[in-house]
């Protein structure tokens, strides 16, 4: 073997343990970041603790939740807006938020925010017959 064979050799060993070092490094960076992103999607705290301020906030149609997270992001009812976004997507009232003003507290976590902001609104018809009871033996007599 040569001294040039030698040396490409060589150098050629010190280029694939570099990048075997920096693909390592990288990966477990990102599955730090993921798991630490997954773990608050779960258990993100309130803004903050105790009482907290309450904050009117007005929710429009057409909803979009991204829009809704920037918004409680902006207000400081929430820290992330990215993060609010999966975690209605992964909450029972996904797809349930209701147009409206709702007073919010920056004691509030996500999964409260969103079920008050998915609370039933009344339908259009249920009003109505909320009054009514049937006649009870209509068309025995």
């Amino acid at each position: 073997m040569s001294i040039k064979e030698a040396i490409g050799s060589t150098f050629e060993l010190i280029v694939k343990v570099a990048f075997l070092v920096f693909a390592v490094m990288y990966i477990i960076k990102t599955a730090t970041a993921a798991y630490g992103y997954g773990y608050r999607v779960f258990t993100e705290e309130p803004v903050s603790q105790g009482e907290g301020r309450t904050i009117s906030v007005s929710v429009e149609e057409p909803v979009s939740i991204k829009d809704v997270g920037k918004m409680l992001e902006e207000r400081g009812l929430i820290r992330d807006a990215n993060l609010f976004v999966i975690q209605e997507l992964l909450s029972e009232n996904h797809n349930k938020i209701q147009p409206g003003i709702y007073d919010l507290s920056t004691a509030m976590t996500a999964e409260e925010m969103l079920a008050v902001m998915a609370a039933d609104a009344p339908e259009e018809g249920e009003d109505a017959d909320a009054g009514e009871t049937p006649d009870a033996g209509e068309g025995t007599q």
